[in-house]
């Protein structure tokens, strides 16, 4: 009976010290992300049950372009989110959104495909009845295209007028009807474009060498009033990409599951409705994803040359300070 009661003892024991932290009530986080395998940090740690472990309780937002989550930023509800920095850059400085940059989650990820029985060259962009796809003005895609036509010394006049507005599974259905000679579009898109026929010409690493592609922002609010959560976030970034860079197959299979409609919320609406009606293969999301250096990696001055380019651009109004929009004490932390 004494060793009964001393067993009863220790297990009581044991569970009031288990207790405080399985009986703690998960963090509710909204988390909005891009809809390409950019965010292939978020949605394998989503898979994987990782936010979870680490005890948030996340809502996910799927948008189709990074400037289409950018304007939902301006809302509020969203408080994390995984998106290209071009897109950030412009919530901060045009819609005065208070979020901050505090890991990095690839680098590079943009192409140019085209149909090679009609372009042969980039300077082929500027012949007549070339037609070109590319995505909204103010985004990294729009910033490839105008970094091309820079280096090969294109029209810019000429070229611009032709291009075609229109979001990634738009473009891919165009160039399955043959509505389209060249598209500009951020990775897997051009992977799948390849897949109907078209072939890269040039990716970004070769008009903006060192581009940072995406990256984890949150609300400054978040950081201020729970930073702890704000660790968490890119503990689980950092523990999913180191996992991406060593499990390249069954990543790329999680992600081509991922990017099926699986009644996810995708905005906009019209655009799950195009989404709806492609497939995308594994073996396509790896030859997409092996384009992208999966990193927290930020380089400040690589941060900088974006704000310079999209002041130049009219991007947003007025230059800044990367260090403004950066707070990479959590990814620091790490190296100490």
């Amino acid at each position: 009976m004494k060793r009964l009661g001393v067993l009863c003892i220790v297990i009581i024991a044991v569970y009031m010290l288990v207790l405080p932290v399985h009986g703690k009530e998960a963090f509710p986080i909204n988390i909005a992300v891009e809809f390409t395998d950019h965010a292939a940090a978020a949605y394998i740690a989503k898979h994987k049950g990782w936010f979870e472990k680490e005890g948030l309780k996340p809502n996910f937002y799927s948008y189709v372009t990074g400037m289409s989550l950018a304007a939902a930023l301006s809302k509020g509800d969203i408080q994390a989110a995984y998106m290209c920095l071009l897109p950030a850059l412009n919530a901060y400085a045009n819609a005065g959104v208070s979020i901050r940059v505090v890991a990095g989650t690839h680098k590079q990820g943009y192409g140019l495909v085209v149909n090679p029985e009609k372009v042969t060259s980039v300077k082929d962009l500027e012949s007549p009845g070339i037609r070109i796809g590319s995505l909204q003005v103010g985004g990294p895609v729009d910033a490839v295209l105008l970094k091309t036509i820079e280096k090969y010394g294109l029209d810019r006049k000429k070229v611009l007028r032709k291009v075609q507005r229109m979001n990634p599974p738009m473009q891919i259905m165009a160039i399955k009807m043959g509505k389209l000679d060249a598209s500009f579009s951020p990775e897997h898109w051009p992977a799948m474009a390849e897949d109907a026929g078209f072939r890269m010409l040039l990716s970004s690493k070769d008009v903006w060498p060192g581009m940072q592609g995406s990256v984890l922002i949150v609300r400054e609010e978040l950081i201020k009033s729970n930073p702890d959560i704000v660790k968490k976030l890119v503990e689980i970034t950092e523990k999913t990409t180191k996992w991406i860079r060593e499990n390249r197959e069954e990543a790329a299979l999680i992600m081509a599951g991922q990017l099926q409609v699986t009644g996810e919320k995708i905005f906009p609406i019209e655009a799950a409705n195009a989404v709806a009606k492609l497939v995308i293969t594994s073996k396509t999301v790896r030859k997409s994803m092996e384009r992208m250096e999966y990193t927290l990696a930020v380089d400040p001055r690589s941060v900088q040359e974006g704000i310079d380019f999209a002041v130049r651009e009219g991007y947003i109004r007025k230059t800044f300070n990367a260090n403004d929009i950066l707070d990479l004490r959590f990814v620091n932390a790490k190296k100490n």
